[in-house]
């Protein structure tokens, strides 16, 4: 079962995504930050959380705007996670489905995602759901990049 996040379910979304967090071996940014950023993006607009599992055992965050490049809204993907006690039962590939379904209710032109080469299992996943890396222009090839500021 996979349901759209509402405010009441913030602790929820932040305890699975201080979980991603965890499962990268990552210190940054800490429990707060990410409970105190999860409450201010659960009643962005631009932003939704959708959660799997009853208990909650897996996440997604999706992000939306408008790109000029197709004339509608983009959405990006930004995280999905699913607690080690849930992998294996579908959930993963039931969220990514969910966040394709909402994408297209809100009219997306095309759903973004970035994956780390390292996690075989969500490269598979996206692969599967028919995500694919593209080169634009053929013999170039994209990256994703980043700069901290």
């Amino acid at each position: 079962m996979v349901r759209l996040a509402t405010a009441d379910d913030a602790a929820d979304v932040a305890r699975l995504m201080i979980g991603f967090r965890n499962w990268w071996q990552r210190e940054e940014p800490d429990d707060a930050a990410f409970e105190a950023g999860v409450g201010r993006l659960v009643s962005d607009p631009n932003t939704e959380f959708l959660l799997g599992g009853e208990p909650a055992t897996g996440v997604c965050q999706l992000r939306y705007r408008f790109a000029v490049w197709t004339g509608s809204e983009d959405c990006w993907l930004e995280d999905l996670f699913v607690e080690e006690r849930a992998r294996g039962s579908g959930l993963g590939r039931a969220l990514a489905e969910a966040a394709l379904a909402r994408a297209r209710e809100r009219g997306c032109a095309r759903l973004e995602l970035d994956v780390n080469a390292a996690n075989p299992a969500a490269l598979a996943l996206y692969e599967s759901l028919g995500f694919e890396s593209w080169s634009d222009p053929p013999g170039g090839r994209n990256l994703l990049m980043r700069r901290r500021l």
